[in-house]
């Protein structure tokens, strides 16, 4: 586990976002179940070259008309318990980190994996996420979120 005062800020950059922590099992799961519609699941991690880019994505792909009804974040290697939770929603895909899942009613619909991030820059990450928005979210992001 990393010290918190190193990797408070990897979590304050998601949550400016709106992205919600979930630091135990519990918290994700409530709210996947808690929440009707399409949940974006992120695994963040301390890793620079592709967590680096995948986060400052996010924050761009939230500005878009068309965004999950909620979403939440995992930190891997530190929030143990919820990460494995998380990744019990990722069915078919091995454990990866960073990564990004869209939950529709509690079941995966779209998976981005490291891979699909270290190779490219904020930019590309973020559209390939809007597109996903657009595919599987219903609501629309009140002023620009």
């Amino acid at each position: 586990m990393y010290p918190e005062p190193m990797i408070a800020p990897m979590r304050q950059e998601l949550s400016r976002f709106g992205v919600a922590e979930t630091r135990t099992a519990a918290d994700v799961e409530r709210a996947v179940k808690e929440t009707p519609g399409t949940v974006m699941v992120i695994v963040n991690s301390v890793c620079g070259c592709a967590a680096g880019k995948m986060r400052p994505a996010v924050g761009m792909a939230m500005k878009h008309n068309v965004v999950p009804d909620k979403s939440i974040t995992v930190f891997a290697g530190q929030d143990r318990d919820a990460t494995e939770k998380a990744r019990a929603y990722f069915v078919g895909y091995a454990p990866s980190s960073p990564s990004i899942g869209l939950l529709r009613d509690g079941k995966l619909v779209y998976m981005m994996e490291r891979h699909q991030i270290e190779t490219r820059d904020a930019a590309s990450i973020a559209a390939e996420l809007t597109s996903a928005f657009d595919k599987f979210c219903a609501r629309s992001a009140v002023g620009g979120q």
